[in-house]
């Protein structure tokens, strides 16, 4: 410890002398040539010398990090000519970014490491399998400053060998450049030597310089990538998506509206997870719940209430016509008229370029293409809880056809999540006639809103019935004489909760085994490991939706799709990044909750300044004729101006609603272009105005209103 001490105090005190000797003017472009006559001079008369100083000064501005090598590398340019300014500055600052290498190691790698050894244990082995080619790469194109990349791979398991002779070589190309610039600067005699042929085509090589280093970069990962597989010569397809949910059918939908040839394969049914367990079933059963919900106070609309009567097996078999009603939008027929080839199996990657899909029917089917997506979305994540398979669960996956063959609703219901799966679950089945307890393992039930927006959902749920227990961790299950409990724990002690149906709905993963991954070495995590690009380790084989996350939303994965589609289908020309500064989605209990970008935890947690104006729902006209007067709309803006932050809606239609602060935001649009324009009366869309108008008077100005006020008095005489 005190050695290490005594070297940062060392290192801090030569900085602090550099500074305060003014020895950095020397590293400066004007620096450079008030000096320059004098140099060349001592050059001539001994040239070992001055080049021997220079390195060693090369050296030790690369091993301090300090600011200057650019300048420096331009001057070895100037002075020594093309070859020996190169050989000296590509030796010089290879050990000198060793030594930094080094300092940073010796300073700070056991201490990171151990601090953050999980979290870096991916980083590491991503080192060791990688990491000269990771560091050739960054050498090449220099994404990063230097000194940064010197000091982070000291944090680093990468060998110090290995470090220098990359660096030696990933470097030379970018001094090459450099130094011939600066060769070119000597040459200035008169302002007419700006405009001279070889400064001209110099600094035109410093701009194109980290373009063409990106492409050859880029070639160098493809080749390196694709190195043990044998690329076919021609191709069956352009594209092969892997899952018909919503990432999938947009992909194939994209490809076969630009008339490429693609091969859309799903194993299951059309649609995905949405269509068939998630979004439509879910809104479908929504709504006959609000609709039992209304009969049971009818009263506030001045009708009689009545507790309704109804099978709940009718219920369920309308949420089954609901699904058959939209079932020919996502359908077979439908995408084999759109030009998309459709195959129902079981699809594996056998290399970046082939596709092997095992039918339902029976056969095989081999399929060589030039691009893959893959789409194969998420399940249900069960939390491996003793004794859960003897007392049996269901999941958003599994319930519809379960509570399909039942007559009345499951007596008592035990909901295992408090996000929006859980709670939009809990309500329904509360309305419908279920005991329900809903089991949350954190403080709050849809911990990602805010604090304000949690209290309200949990008063929503209560109000319908829902026991909702938060911090409370499900630790078993049991069973005693035929009948089934969940033992949670929360405050130290344990609490048995009989149950009739348990349903888990604490998340969902991605689906990542059984497609090939694996035999190609696609890295995952959680999720499928991609790009800004959306592209895996191969640039040809892309992933959407789901499967790659980070938002696990219908809307994301078909937004995802267009990225992943036109960039598999013409990524040789152009690519494009995956966008989501503009993310909305909403939790359709009711009352809804709507959000788009930021929300207050978020901002405080970024450490985001933010302004906060609020409109009560229960104040809008239209939303007290339809008797639904609750809820708000928060809106965070910049300080001071009306450029929108992030947006919050709790009430009827919130989804609905907010789709004007999405766009707004989407295309910069500030809460004064919202309060300009005309929405319909009575509606409930004025919210949204109002919350525009809330801004606009807190931000009034005062002293011209003042002056205002003043010159009408005046104009009365």
């Amino acid at each position: 410890m005190i050695k290490r001490i005594a070297l940062l105090a060392l290192i801090a005190a030569v900085i602090v002398a550099f500074y305060a000797l003014d020895l950095d003017r020397w590293l400066t472009f004007e620096g450079l040539r008030q000096s320059q006559a004098r140099f060349a001079g001592a050059l001539e008369e001994s040239p070992w010398r001055v080049g021997g100083g220079f390195f060693a000064l090369y050296v030790a501005v690369t091993a301090l990090s300090l600011p200057g090598a650019v300048i420096m590398t331009l001057a070895a340019g100037a002075l020594f000519g093309l070859v020996t300014g190169t050989v000296l500055v590509s030796f010089a600052s290879s050990i000198g970014a060793t030594f930094a290498f080094l300092v940073s190691r010796y300073l700070l790698h056991d201490g990171v490491q151990r601090r953050f050894s999980d979290k870096l244990k991916s980083v590491n082995d991503g080192i060791a399998r990688d990491g000269a080619f990771y560091l050739f790469t960054l050498r090449l194109v220099p994404i990063f400053p230097f000194f940064l990349i010197n000091l982070a791979m000291g944090l680093t398991p990468i060998r110090t060998s290995t470090f220098y002779w990359v660096s030696q070589v990933g470097m030379l190309a970018g001094t090459v450049v450099y130094v011939n610039a600066g060769t070119q600067l000597a040459r200035i005699e008169s302002p007419a030597g700006i405009l001279s042929p070889g400064l001209l085509l110099s600094f035109a090589l410093l701009g194109v310089f980290p373009l063409l280093a990106r492409q050859v970069a880029r070639r160098l990962q493809r080749r390196r990538a694709y190195a043990r597989w044998r690329r076919p010569r021609r191709f069956d397809r352009n594209l092969v998506v892997i899952g018909a949910g919503a990432a999938g059918l947009v992909s194939a939908y994209i490809a076969a509206a630009v008339k490429a040839k693609v091969t859309l394969v799903e194993a299951g049914k059309m649609g995905g997870d949405c269509l068939n367990y998630g979004c439509v079933p879910s809104k479908a059963l929504i709504k006959s719940a609000k609709v039992a919900h209304q009969m049971r106070h009818a009263d506030h609309y001045g009708l009689e209430k009545t507790e309704p009567e109804f099978s709940f097996r009718r219920v369920m078999a309308r949420v089954h016509d609901v699904i058959r009603a939209v079932e020919p939008h996502d359908s077979v027929e439908r995408y084999s008229g759109l030009g998309v080839e459709v195959l129902q199996g079981y699809a594996t990657i056998k290399d970046p370029w082939t596709v092997e899909v095992q039918l339902n029917g029976g056969g095989m089917q081999r399929l060589t293409t030039r691009s893959i997506v893959i789409a194969a979305g998420a399940r249900p994540f069960v939390p491996p809880l003793p004794g859960i398979d003897d007392t049996g669960y269901l999941t958003s996956d599994t319930l519809w056809e379960e509570f399909a063959r039942l007559d009345r609703a499951p007596a008592r219901l035990v909901v295992l999540g408090g996000g929006p799966i859980g709670c939009e679950l809990a309500q329904g089945f509360a309305r419908l006639g279920s005991q329900v307890t809903q089991v949350e393992m954190a403080p709050r039930i849809m911990i990602r809103e805010d604090e304000e927006v949690s209290a309200l959902a949990r008063t929503a749920l209560e109000r319908d019935g829902v026991t909702v227990l938060t911090d409370h961790k499900a630790v078993r299950c049991e069973h005693e004489g035929g009948r089934k409990f969940i033992v949670v724990e929360h405050g130290g002690s344990e609490r048995r909760i009989e149950f009739d149906t348990l349903l888990c709905a604490v998340g969902r993963v991605a689906r990542l085994n059984g497609y090939g991954l694996e035999a190609l070495g696609i890295p995952t995590e959680r999720t499928v490991v991609t790009n800004e690009y959306l592209e895996t380790l191969y640039p040809n084989i892309l992933a959407a939706g789901d499967v790659v996350g980070p938002y696990q939303f219908t809307h994301t994965a078909a937004h995802q799709a267009w990225y992943a589609a036109v960039n598999a289908l013409f990524g040789d020309l152009k690519r494009f990044k995956a966008d989501y500064s503009v993310v909305p989605w909403s939790t359709f209990i009711d009352p809804e909750v709507a959000r788009v970008g930021l929300n207050e935890q978020e901002a405080k947690a970024k450490g985001i300044s933010y302004e906060i104006t609020r409109y009560g729902i229960d104040d809008l006209d239209r939303a007290i004729a339809d008797g639904a007067a609750h809820g708000f709309v928060k809106v965070l803006t910049v300080p001071g101006k009306d450029r929108i932050l992030g947006v919050t809606i709790v009430g009827e239609h919130a989804g609905d609603l907010l789709a004007e602060f999405v766009l707004a935001m989407k295309h910069g649009l500030g809460l004064n272009k919202i309060l300009a324009t005309i929405h319909i009366y009575p509606t409930l869309a004025e919210a949204n105005k109002y919350a525009a108008g809330a801004w606009k008077r807190a931000h009034a100005p005062r002293r011209l209103l003042a002056w205002l006020e003043r010159y009408h008095a005046w104009k009365r005489g």
